[in-house]
């Protein structure tokens, strides 16, 4: 009788080890699984805001010379110089041809803030300014841009390569969505 009671022990014991080593595995394997497809979301994950056509950008046109016409203001890809501008908040334009230099920084993955203070009242432009300087902060100001443009009909526009987003009024947490969705989706994104 002692010895059916044992082995019975035995086998109960043996159960529960069983069981807690599928769990253990099935665990680790549910663990691996969704580590696997966060990492396919972030590559396949759809681009924020409106796509549009991307233009000839090849070969580089002069500095300085007029880069012509674009298929979207601000423009979201096109002819655009060798060089770019440097990362940052821009509070005046400081080019003859801005989106000569711009375009090159989308084409290497950037996200440029185009904001139109002429849209704004007096209050309305340092408000707004201050909300872009805000999220350029909380986003590391990596491959960010802000850039005075005044021909857009909106009081801001985020563009990237292929991508714009227009904004009537300023939303901290879709301008992040935007950047965060379409940072680096660019033909050179490991450019600098």
């Amino acid at each position: 009788m002692r010895n059916k009671a044992t082995r019975q022990l035995v086998r109960e014991r043996n159960k529960r080890k069983k069981l807690i080593s599928n769990l253990t595995w099935g665990g680790m394997g549910l663990a691996v699984l969704a580590v696997l497809g966060i990492i396919v979301w972030q590559g396949i994950k759809p681009a924020a805001g409106e796509s549009v056509p991307v233009m000839v950008s090849q070969p580089h046109i002069p500095v300085d010379s007029d880069p012509g016409q674009y298929n979207s203001d601000p423009p979201t890809s096109g002819l655009h110089y060798p060089d770019e501008a440097n990362i940052g908040f821009y509070d005046e334009n400081i080019y003859t041809y801005p989106a000569g230099y711009l375009v090159h920084n989308l084409e290497h993955g950037y996200v440029i803030i185009w904001y139109n203070c002429d849209l704004l009242d007096e209050t309305g432009c340092p408000e707004l300014k201050s909300q872009i300087r805000s999220v350029m902060d909380e986003l590391g100001g990596v491959k960010l841009i802000a850039y005075p443009w005044n021909t857009i009909d909106v009081p801001l526009v985020m563009t990237s390569w292929g991508r714009l987003q227009r904004f009537e009024t300023f939303d901290a947490d879709q301008a992040k969505a935007f950047y965060r969705a379409n940072l680096n989706k660019a033909p050179e994104p490991n450019a600098p």
